[in-house]
């Protein structure tokens, strides 16, 4: 039985305030739990909206993260369809819908995610102009490179990040052509460096991708509302009869904003400020996957991860922190990626300029290898492609902190934990 004395409010239906909800009542609350979800579907996971989902190998109700009836049985009241535009910090509540409900909260968690950022070109009102961020995109774009693929079209994405990539490879699987204009020198240059981007020019090359780096888009024509081709800075055009926009996203920040929360700056990622424990700047509000941005201590900086791992263990340990369970979110950012015949998981944080050294263990060549990115001898981060079951001794090593021997990691006749002090 529900104890209306307490009410907390989730505001977001994505995997983290879905898995935060299921938490509260695994840890035994039984106050009010009011999930607020501006999409029409039920919470699901995103990951398959480029991966499985995209290429048709999942079925649509695989990527939901209940069955739909979870939510009354756990009598937790989910607002489906409906925007939350106002938190009143000091009546404590929120106003959402087109009635204007308010609800009173005692607890607050912000899990509103982030939004695919935007061209800021001429000709993104075209029909075959796309995002990727929700299920509805998902489904229009599977839709379009089967198309594509019939028909010998062509596909321009915008950006040469793990979503962009994946879309080309599932593009590439339909048999769509596909160009990938990209403004860095490789692909994932932000989070691989040109060792390893280069790794994925190579592979998506032999599929058949065509890369036009160093060069951004500045403008989609048309005709009678349709894609014709794409233009960009350096005088090119291409053909194109549909365009991904897949240059990141932002964090959904503006309810936070309004309501005077501390807002992290840029060069962290921006992002809803939090402490250790995932609260925001007011005690009674807290801030859970995409859009938080909280202190690593691990890598002594202010980190907003955006992916999969971070929404399934942050709401949770939001959820615990509501609850006063003394929580420390600390974990190790991580995600994975399929493209083709390769399959990859990277574990910890080492954007250029943080690392002085990539050890390869293993044959890169073959792309059966892991990946290592040190500091002066300690493991900031790992991939491992086509490789398993190493995650949890990669991720040891990168807490150990501890300086490690570089030949010895690179040897793959040494076991991995033997390195972990």
């Amino acid at each position: 039985m529900v104890d209306a004395d307490q009410t907390f409010v989730i505001v977001g239906g994505g995997l983290a305030g879905a898995k935060a909800a299921e938490t509260l009542r695994a840890e035994g609350f039984t106050g009010r739990v009011i999930l607020i979800c501006d999409e029409r579907d039920h919470p699901y996971e995103r990951p398959p909206l480029s991966k499985g989902y995209l290429l048709g190998k999942e079925e649509r109700d695989s990527v939901f993260v209940h069955e739909p009836a979870w939510y009354a049985q756990n009598d937790v009241e989910l607002h489906l369809g409906q925007t939350v535009d106002a938190i009143d910090r000091t009546a404590k509540t929120v106003r959402f819908g087109d009635d204007g409900t308010l609800v009173h909260y005692d607890k607050l968690l912000l899990a509103t995610g982030a939004e695919p950022r935007r061209l800021d070109i001429p000709g993104t009102d075209l029909a075959g102009v796309h995002h990727l961020r929700r299920l509805a995109h998902a489904e229009r774009l599977k839709g379009v490179l089967a198309a594509l693929g019939r028909d010998n079209g062509h596909i321009v994405i915008a950006g040469a990040g793990w979503i962009g990539l994946e879309v080309a490879a599932a593009a590439r699987e339909y048999g769509a052509e596909v160009t990938v204009v990209e403004h860095g020198p490789t692909p994932l240059h932000a989070v691989l460096g040109p060792e390893l981007g280069q790794l994925f020019a190579e592979l998506h090359r032999e599929h058949g991708v065509r890369f036009h780096f160093g060069a951004r888009l500045t403008e989609i024509v048309g005709q009678d509302g349709m894609v014709l081709a794409a233009r960009t800075d350096d005088g090119e055009e291409h053909l194109a009869h549909d365009v991904l926009a897949a240059i990141g996203a932002a964090p959904r920040t503006g309810l936070a904003e309004a309501a005077g929360l501390k807002i992290a700056d840029r060069a962290h990622g921006g992002g809803v400020a939090v402490d250790e424990g995932l609260r925001t700047s007011d005690p009674d509000i807290y801030a859970a996957g995409d859009v938080a941005a909280f202190p690593h201590p691990l890598f002594d900086t202010r980190l907003r991860v955006e992916h999969w791992a971070n929404a399934l263990n942050g709401g949770p340990a939001a959820a615990r922190s509501m609850l006063d369970r003394g929580t420390v979110y600390d974990r190790v950012p991580y995600f994975f990626s399929d493209q083709y015949d390769v399959g990859l998981e990277y574990s910890g944080w080492a954007p250029p300029g943080t690392y002085d050294e990539v050890v390869i263990r293993g044959d890169a060549g073959k792309r059966q290898f892991i990946a290592f990115w040190m500091k002066d001898g300690r493991v900031l981060a790992g991939m491992n492609v086509n490789v398993w079951d190493v995650t949890e001794p990669v991720q040891r090593l990168i807490r150990s902190r501890a300086r490690v021997d570089t030949e010895a990691l690179a040897n793959p006749h040494v076991p991995l934990e033997s390195l972990v002090p």
